[in-house]
């Protein structure tokens, strides 16, 4: 089994490495592919010739240093690049919107500045129990497909 290892080394760090790479590419998460340089480490140091149980070593330090002291600032640099615009729901927050349908407890339509009509019911954060129709509203919450609306009027200060 020792002459196995030492024979054919190169080719299980080779694979180790390709298996590493594969594993980086569905987390993105630079671990993996801190392991798989660290095995680079451990093919470099099988085809110089050094015993097995010190290839083993030399990957893992190799690893565990790249862990500790590269992966931190790339993954801050990858966070600091991103959009800060806001999307999807958290867009929807703070637009305005006129009442299409008059909204009572049971709901109504709003169409919002962006010109989506959306089911809408007036939040529970107001004192408001009917917005009549034309009215302005500011959008404060969504649940599912239905927005929380507040009249404009009232939101002003």
């Amino acid at each position: 089994m020792v002459e196995f290892l030492a024979s054919y080394a190169w080719t299980i760090w080779l694979a180790l490495v390709l298996v590493f790479l594969i594993v980086e590419m569905f987390s993105l998460e630079f671990t993996f592919l801190m392991i798989a340089l660290g095995s680079v480490g451990g093919l470099v140091s099988s085809l110089v010739g050094v015993p097995w149980f010190l290839q083993i070593v030399i990957a893992a330090a190799i690893s565990l240093l790249l862990i500790f002291t590269i992966r931190p600032p790339l993954l801050r640099a990858l966070r600091r690049g991103g959009d800060p615009t806001k999307s999807n729901v958290d867009a929807l927050i703070g637009l305005e919107g006129i009442v299409t349908t008059r909204l009572t407890k049971g709901g109504g339509h709003v169409k919002l500045s962006n010109g989506d009509i959306w089911t809408a019911r007036v939040s529970p954060i107001t004192d408001a129990a009917d917005v009549d129709l034309g009215q302005r509203v500011l959008v404060t919450a969504i649940d599912g497909a239905t927005a929380f609306v507040v009249p404009a009027e009232r939101t002003a200060l």
